[in-house]
Parts: C-alpha cells; sequence; structure tokens
C-alpha cells in the first residue's frame, strides 16, 4: 500500500524547503503552530485553488517559452503539489512548456541557467560509488525511474548532463496522466561524457568535460548501473529515455528480461504511431497488411516504428517475410541497401537486395534518396523521423499523392523546427487529400472554409498507462503483447474512428483517462501471462484507485 512522506520528520525551515511537502500559504494555522512555521509565512492562510490563479498569473507575465519554463521548474523545486495543480488546471496550454518542445531549449541552456539539483547525477567517474549515491537520493521504495546518458535527446543530438531536464519532464508525466505519487519516481543522467565539442569547450558546463566513453568501457558501466539498481530495487520500471541509436536498442535487447524495462524513443512512440495508423485506416476502410510504407530516418524511432507495425501485419497473418516487404527505411546515406555502409541490428531486416530495385528509375545509382523511393514505391504511408527540417518537399508529397486517395504522412521530428513538413504545406500540397499527425504541436489548418486539427504523435498518450500498469500489477517484464494491448486501446480512442472530420488522436485534455485505461488492459496482460506477482483474481482497478496520486494536500 502507499506511504506518505511523514511532515513529522521536517519542521521549520527544512519543511519549506522540502518541495514534495512544503504547502506554502495553505498551511493551517494549527500546522504552523505544530511544526514552527509561526512568523516564517505571511499571515493569510490560502486554499491551493487561490494558490494556483496567482501562479498561473506569474506563468502569463513571462512572455518568452524559456522563461515560462524556468518558472515552471523553479515552481516545481518549491512546491510540487501547486506545480501539478497549475499544469492539471491548464494542461493544453502548459504542457508544450513543460515538456516538448520548449524542454528541448531547457535542455541546451541547462549549464547558463542552473539553479538547482534535480535527481540523480551519475557520473562515469563515480562508476565505483553506484550503490552509495543511490542511497543518498532514494527509499527503497521507488516505482519509476527514468534514466538517459544524453547522446540522443529529442532532434538536438549529444546533451551530456542538461539532458537531465527529460527524465524530469517524462516523469512530471508519469505523475500528472497517471497518479505516480512524484515521491516514488526518480530521474537519472548518467554522465559518460558528451562528444558535443560546445559544450566540451564551454567553461560554463557542469557536466563531465571528457569524450564520451565507449565500447567495453560503457557496457560495463551500464552493466553496473543496472545491477545496482535491481539491488535497490527488485520491482522498479526502469524507463530509458534519449540514448543514442546503437546504444538505445542495445540496451533495451539486453537488460529488457533482466530488469522490467521501457524505451521511449523506441516503444513509446511506436505504440502511439501505430494507433494512429490503425485508426487512419480503420477510419478510411483499409488493411494495413496491403500498405507500403516508407520511414524517412531509420534511427531508433523509425526502426521502432517499423518493428512494431511489422509486428501488427504479423498478427493480422502475414509471414514476417512478407510483412519486411512492406517496408522502405531511408537512412543518412540513402534508401538501406546491402551497399549501405554502418547497418545497425536494427536496420538489418529491412535492407532491400539489389534485386528489389533492379526496375528501378534512379537518379542516380550511388544514393537512392527520398523522392527516388517515392516515385518508384508509390507509398501509401510516408513517416518522418530525420530530424531534417523541409525534408518533405513539395515535389516529394505531391508525387505521393499520386498514387494514395488518402496518404498518411507523418513528419514527427522534433522540436518543432526539425519538422520535415508544417502541416499546412502538406494539406495545401496534397489538396486536403492527407490524414497528418505531427511530432510537435500544431495549430489548426484552415482549408477550404474548414478548420482541420492537427494531431500530435505525442508518447504522453502511451508511457504514463504503460507505467501505471506495470507498477500496478508488479509486473516482471514488459511484453510485446501488452504493448500491443496498449496500441489497441489507444486506437479505439480515435476521434476520427467516429467522425472523419475529427483528428486522429485524442487530444492531449484526455491523456489521464486513456492512462487510466492502457494501465487496465497492460496489468490484465500482465496477469494472464503469468508476468505479474498478483494473484490471478486481483482487482487492479482496486489497487490502481487506492494508489493513484492526485494533487492535493495532506492534514499534517
Amino acid at each position: 500500500m502507499k506511504k506518505n512522506i511523514s511532515s513529522n520528520i521536517l519542521k521549520g525551515k527544512k519543511l519549506l524547503n522540502n518541495p514534495l511537502l512544503n504547502k506554502g500559504t495553505a498551511f493551517s494555522e494549527t500546522e504552523r503552530m505544530t511544526l514552527n512555521l509561526q512568523g516564517l509565512l505571511p499571515p493569510r492562510i490560502e486554499t491551493l485553488e487561490e494558490q494556483e490563479k496567482r501562479a498561473y498569473k506569474q506563468f502569463k507575465s513571462y512572455k518568452n517559452q524559456l522563461q515560462q519554463n524556468i518558472f515552471l521548474s523553479d515552481l516545481y523545486n518549491t512546491n510540487q503539489i501547486l506545480f501539478y495543480k497549475l499544469l492539471e488546471t491548464h494542461i493544453k496550454e502548459i504542457l508544450p512548456i513543460a515538456y516538448t518542445p520548449t524542454v528541448g531549449e531547457a535542455v541546451q541552456k541547462y549549464s547558463d541557467e542552473f539553479r538547482r539539483p534535480k535527481g540523480i547525477y551519475i557520473s562515469y567517474q563515480d562508476k565505483d560509488h553506484l550503490e552509495t549515491i543511490l542511497d543518498n537520493y532514494a527509499d527503497n521504495e521507488m516505482e519509476i525511474i527514468v534514466a538517459t546518458d544524453g547522446e540522443g535527446v529529442l532532434g538536438i543530438g549529444d546533451q551530456g548532463v542538461g539532458s537531465i531536464e527529460i527524465p524530469v519532464a517524462k516523469l512530471m508525466l508519469y505523475s500528472l496522466f497517471a497518479g505516480i505519487d512524484p515521491a516514488k519516481t526518480l530521474p537519472i543522467v548518467l554522465d559518460v561524457g558528451t562528444n558535443n565539442n560546445d559544450l566540451l569547450k564551454d567553461p560554463m558546463y557542469i557536466g563531465w568535460q571528457h569524450k564520451r566513453i565507449s565500447s567495453t568501457q560503457y557496457e560495463e558501466f551500464i552493466a553496473h548501473f543496472v545491477k545496482s539498481v535491481k539491488k535497490k530495487f527488485p520491482k522498479i520500471f526502469l524507463h530509458w529515455e534519449d540514448f543514442g541509436r546503437d546504444n538505445a536498442a542495445y540496451n533495451l535487447a539486453k537488460y529488457r528480461d533482466q530488469i522490467c524495462s521501457f524505451n521511449d524513443d523506441i516503444q513509446g512512440t511506436a505504440v502511439v504511431t501505430l494507433a494512429a495508423i490503425l485508426a487512419a485506416l480503420k477510419a478510411t476502410k483499409q488493411d494495413l497488411q496491403n500498405q507500403r510504407i516508407v520511414v524517412f530516418g531509420a534511427g531508433t524511432a523509425g526502426t521502432g516504428i517499423a518493428n512494431q507495425i511489422k509486428s501488427a501485419m504479423q498478427r493480422n497473418g502475414l509471414s514476417e517475410q512478407d510483412a519486411v516487404k512492406n517496408f522502405w527505411l531511408i537512412d543518412r546515406t540513402g534508401l538501406l541497401t546491402k551497399k549501405s555502409e554502418e547497418i545497425t541490428e536494427s536496420q538489418k531486416p529491412y535492407v532491400k537486395s539489389t534485386d528489389d530495385i533492379l526496375q528501378w528509375e534512379l537518379q542516380s545509382l550511388d544514393e537512392i534518396n527520398l523522392f527516388d523511393v517515392i516515385k518508384n514505391v508509390k507509398p501509401t504511408i510516408l513517416i518522418g523521423c530525420s530530424t531534417k527540417k523541409g525534408a518533405f518537399t513539395k515535389e516529394i508529397i505531391q508525387e505521393m499523392a499520386k498514387n494514395a486517395a488518402n496518404p498518411i504522412i507523418f513528419s514527427l521530428s522534433n522540436p518543432t523546427e526539425k519538422c520535415e513538413a508544417i502541416p499546412e504545406d502538406i494539406i495545401d500540397w496534397t489538396k486536403g487529400k492527407a490524414i497528418i499527425a505531427t511530432g510537435s504541436p500544431f495549430p489548426p489548418v484552415k482549408y477550404n472554409g474548414n478548420e482541420i486539427i492537427i494531431s500530435q504523435c505525442n508518447n504522453a498518450l502511451s508511457f504514463p498507462g504503460i507505467g501505471l500498469g506495470v507498477v500496478a500489477a508488479q509486473a516482471k517484464k514488459l511484453t510485446d503483447d501488452m504493448l500491443w494491448e496498449a496500441t489497441k486501446i489507444l486506437m479505439h480512442e480515435s476521434p476520427m474512428l467516429k467522425d472523419k472530420q475529427k483528428p486522429l488522436l485524442p487530444n492531449i485534455e484526455n491523456a489521464a483517462k486513456i492512462a487510466y485505461k492502457i494501465a487496465l488492459g497492460i496489468a490484465s496482460i500482465a496477469i494472464k501471462e503469468k508476468m505479474s506477482s498478483l494473484p490471478d483474481n486481483a482487482n487492479i482497478k482496486k489497487i490502481i484507485d487506492a494508489n493513484y496520486w492526485h494533487p492535493e494536500y495532506k492534514k499534517y
């Protein structure tokens, strides 16, 4: 059962300096007397709702988005109940500031704007003290860890120690949308150096100013980290976030059977994207196995999405060999073929042979580019995970629209300035035929007198519910069937299934309701697959409800 942190441990200034326990002006008169707070606060006693109104007014006073993000960070470090109440009340407006896309700028400016540490910083230099470091921060009741090594942050790459902002932001959403107690969450940055030359030369950089370790050193460090985490938190849900393209897939594959693991860039992105694709196909009465799919950007997210779609095709009766024939993946050097250099393990199933492209009309045999693939494949689905701004040109989009009644075009790269094409252009170039989703939030587009709402393939629609389900079921492993269950639940929440003029994915304001449904589904599959520590007749709904955290003050 959930236990509250005891306020009896802290009094006076120490209590006010604890963001998990501090209530500010909401401390009652009795609490002020018994907890040594008399004279340490203004005399007026306020409700949480009154405090939230002031906090929102303060938030709105900042016109720059980075400054708004810094204000939210300061509030998070001061009074987390108030912070979450503010987000809950103004979720649609504030989430893009606290999370993507603005968090990307906060990561880049981390050393310049540093005020107070968050979570745990595990430097390679401290590799022999991992258990001590974990003991310095956390008790044994932690439920979810989000860890990053900062090599592949959003679309901005290697950001070193500043990447701690990403685990902090992810855990905010676990609490906000899935009711995970913030006191039981732990953000971690694994500072293994950086290959970002700007950071290596920056005298203000507060991380380990050293080139990234690699190969055996890196693998041994990660192995030691996992072993230490598992020893201290045997029931933990370990969420890997923003690792580099090679290490992301490798770490997940190696450790998912050793510790309950999840990689949001690979699995969370794939769940949301596949759910959106399935909804689009269902709304337009098409079959998944008949689609021709081009993925532009064959890194962590791109291959993860392809794998999830391929798995869905296999569930619909296709063999793996037949399923991969429906995919064309394009990496930095063009279409993945047997001539491509540096093929990763994740990319290998999608590599094309010479026979596959023998009859193609090509501009050059040396590099088969996106336009070549679109012209020859005539795809029905185009997914962008490249971080190449403007890569989906008018020529490419119009070529694709020639061969599909409703081309499905997802430009998923973020932050916003990395987007392959903006929705307004895609709609214009396809004469309103395209079904669109993006990685970053975009405003509605007006076309032919209609307002088209642009769906964001936001991982916040998937990972909070997945985490809640795993925690509630005390799952030993997150399986492929659990991820498939999450995908189906999210797909059925698509507004487009009821009205083709509605958006493809639900509004982020419905994320908590969706997370709850996904959690119930994940937990039920965990019990069915014998991956849960709970008995077969466990009442998961009752367990979730009893432990669900809400941003509200407790009486001390």
